[in-house]
């Protein structure tokens, strides 16, 4: 029987819902808790992630109230860790796949979201970097996507496909809604450009996972375009 699971997370953080989204494709049951990152509790920081960073689970230890956590259950952050952390403890739920050709391509593509998709697009928002920096981003991702497989790494959701759809998501809100502290225009040319032929197998696989029923779950889309168009304010 498998130990009690309390997920810390925003609703609007990308990195909380990547954990939520592997959860939810496990079939995992767990108690979420919501955090006010702004104003985080006390008891949060003290029993829960001295660091005060979400997402945060809470593993074993005894049923208590998310808001009253147990010493004695483990505390594991940061978001990747949490997804390999999920992927062991529900083997059978295929978010890592058996065959360690096929596991390390996933954990491949992790890295890769990080690096060549995920800071590209973060600073393209911030206005630190430019929307050609982000195509980029996208067509390396897409030269790592298989032929043939619905997902990132073959036909089944892994950890892979949980940890850059948030990153998706976000993607389209900048290009539909053109929020973001860059130049006024730039997210609509960034939309405009993802539609040429070359990007097709990208928003293609994008759709796909964008579509699941997990995303849709965990995905506030008008929360998230209305703090990008507060949060990065143009001046």
């Amino acid at each position: 029987m498998l130990e009690q699971l309390t997920l810390y997370l925003h609703k609007l953080s990308p990195y909380s819902q990547k954990a939520e989204l592997a959860l939810i494709e496990a079939n995992a049951p767990y108690k979420g808790y919501q955090i006010d990152v702004f104003n985080k509790p006390e008891w949060f920081v003290s029993k829960v992630n001295p660091v005060g960073k979400v997402p945060t689970v809470a593993y074993g230890g005894p049923n208590v109230a998310p808001d009253d956590p147990s010493p004695s259950s483990t505390k594991i952050a940061e978001s990747n860790v949490i997804l390999e952390f999920l992927a062991d403890l529900y083997p059978d739920s295929g978010l890592l796949p058996k065959d360690p050709v096929s596991r390390a391509k996933v954990r491949s593509f992790v890295d890769a979201n990080t690096k060549h998709f995920e800071d590209p697009l973060y600073g393209f928002i911030a206005g630190r970097g430019s929307y050609e920096d982000v195509l980029n981003g996208v067509e390396f991702i897409q030269g790592l996507l298989g032929e043939g497989g619905d997902f990132a790494v073959g036909d089944h959701y892994t950890i892979a496909d949980a940890c850059i759809s948030p990153h998706l998501a976000r993607l389209m809100v900048i290009t539909e809604a053109d929020s973001g502290k860059f130049a006024v225009g730039m997210g609509s040319k960034l939309g405009e450009e993802l539609k040429a032929p070359k990007f097709a197998k990208f928003m293609k696989y994008a759709d796909r996972v964008l579509e699941r029923p997990s995303l849709k779950q965990t995905f506030d889309k008008e929360g998230v375009t209305t703090f990008f168009k507060t949060f990065y304010a143009r001046t």
